[in-house]
């Protein structure tokens, strides 16, 4: 009885350190590996987007009505455009003449080159149109920002960052529906100190104009990112930085690390930047997570942070009365005709083909790029905690089942092929088999426990209860952390395309970090 109620007090007290009754919220806000937000407001409603690099569909949409709580509605583009090849990096939404515009990063199919595309829609909620590279300056451009200064539409971008010189933010003059460059592009700001500077965004406060931006590391267990600021008088400049910069660090706080995000205006005037960070801890495989941070003008004229210079978690939250929710179970069982707008597949690696309905999902696809490891359907994880599970439900030679998925050349697979059940990794391309074992039934059930982030155990049963788990010590996955992107889970085929798999099911339970 005293363990009962010691637990039920602890739930007390974790339900409301999360969802801090009506006064504060727990960043993230959305969970999982979105690094590179932007936000607009189009009346009540907020519409934020990121990077989502070698993943498809590109640059997920998702919408809050109080800047805490955040519903995925679909992503910019569910088909890749023409001009790109990969590296699907840093959009920024644009909200201007009752239309909404996506300016984009993207490699260049023809030479591999990052530049700046851009594509518009009726609504966020619409198809994107893409109207191609719009962008196309030295040996890259990356990070868009678009300001309009009374009338006057701008595109800002960062320059350089692959030359032996220092990195600049251009800026040039666009056309009145937003689509091309005019005249020749100016200098905002430079990096004369060399520590980066890099997903800058802009706005105005009383007679300054200020530019927030991006230094240091953005990515990995070592990021050092942190946010600087600084402001002019006239948009085009010269801008002086900010003498106590940086505004926004991690390091001491909850965060290894902060950076790159939008500022956007409630209508009650308040201001809010979101950016993405690394938690500390375990919480870094989660990758780079969006934060929601307010900030403020002082009476010096430069820009603040609500809770100081130290991200923190804890905030308080923008409209009273607001309840943070979060999700503690993913469960699909493919009843609908089209996959759950959570999913996302390896695109660069492989062509998918699914079909999804009458409780059955059939994946399979055709390798691309020298893969050897086939097609990989997943999601983002959120917590450091969590498992999943499927029901493989067919028994050809194709190999089939669960993924921990970093790229083609780094993954764990944990399936089926024909009488076999088979937990291979696959290391700089090398794969290991490091269990091989007959079953008998038509089905089978597979599962994964993950825990602190990395660490893997693996699961078989015949019904979906009984789970027995395969001698094999906890399996540390670590390596499979891309440099800009952590590893995501779920489901992955690997053989012929005439031979699919077919599950019945995929559910993950998440713990709470």
């Amino acid at each position: 009885m005293r363990n009962l109620f010691l637990l039920s007090t602890f739930n007390v007290f974790f339900i409301f350190a999360i969802y801090g009754q009506q006064n504060y919220f727990t960043n993230p806000v959305i969970r999982g590996d979105l690094a590179d937000p932007s936000i607009i407001r189009i009346g009540n409603k907020y519409y934020a987007t990121a990077t989502s690099s070698e993943w498809a569909p590109f640059y997920p949409i998702f919408l809050s009505t109080d800047l805490v709580n955040w519903k995925q509605t679909g992503a910019v583009f569910n088909e890749q455009p023409g001009w790109t090849s990969n590296s699907f990096w840093a959009p920024e939404l644009f909200y201007h003449n009752d239309k909404v515009f996506c300016y984009y990063t993207a490699r260049r199919k023809t030479d591999g080159i990052s530049y700046i595309g851009v594509a518009s829609a009726d609504s966020p909620d619409s198809k994107f149109m893409d109207h191609g590279p719009i962008v196309e300056y030295g040996t890259e451009a990356i990070d868009a920002f678009v300001y309009d200064d009374k009338g006057e539409l701008y595109i800002t971008w960062k320059a350089y960052g692959l030359d032996k010189r220092p990195i600049e933010l251009l800026g040039s003059k666009l056309s009145a529906d937003g689509l091309h460059l005019e005249g020749e592009s100016f200098s905002l700001l430079k990096d004369n100190e060399g520590i980066g500077m890099e997903g800058q965004c802009h706005f105005k406060y009383g007679d300054y104009y200020y530019i927030i931006y991006a230094a240091h590391g953005c990515c990995g267990p070592r990021s050092d990112y942190d946010v600087y600021v600084a402001r002019s008088k006239n948009f085009k400049g010269p801008y002086e930085k900010y003498e106590k910069n940086p505004v926004l660090q991690g390091g001491e706080g909850d965060y290894i690390s902060c950076g790159h995000g939008t500022v956007v205006t409630t209508k009650e005037g308040r201001l809010f930047y979101m950016c993405h960070a690394y938690l500390k801890g375990d919480g870094f495989y989660a990758g780079r997570q969006p934060i929601l941070q307010e900030v403020f003008v002082g009476d010096d004229n430069w820009l603040h942070f609500k809770t100081g210079n130290i991200a923190l978690r804890k905030q308080s939250i923008p409209y009273k009365g607001t309840e943070q929710t979060f999700a503690e179970s993913f469960k699909d069982n493919f009843t609908d005709s089209v996959l759950k707008k959570d999913w996302s597949w390896n695109y660069p690696y492989a062509n998918i083909d699914i079909i999804v309905g009458n409780n059955k999902l059939i994946l399979s696809g055709t390798p691309i790029n020298n893969n050897l490891f086939g097609t990989a359907l997943c999601l983002r994880p959120q917590v450091s905690d969590y498992s999943y599970q499927t029901e493989v439900i067919n028994k050809n030679e194709s190999f089939k089942g669960l993924t921990m998925y970093g790229d083609d050349k780094n993954l764990i697979a944990w399936g089926v092929s024909g009488n076999n059940v088979i937990l291979q990794s696959v290391k700089d391309g090398e794969s290991s088999v490091l269990y091989n074992h007959s079953y008998s039934s038509n089905n089978i059930y597979l599962k994964i426990n993950v825990e602190r982030g990395c660490f893997l155990s693996f699961y078989q049963s015949m019904n979906g209860i009984d789970w027995e788990r395969i001698e094999i010590s906890s399996f540390d996955s670590q390596y499979l952390t891309r440099w800009d992107r952590v590893p995501r889970f779920g489901l992955i085929h690997i053989g012929e395309h005439l031979a699919p798999a077919e599950f019945s099911f995929f559910k993950s339970i998440y713990g709470k970090d």
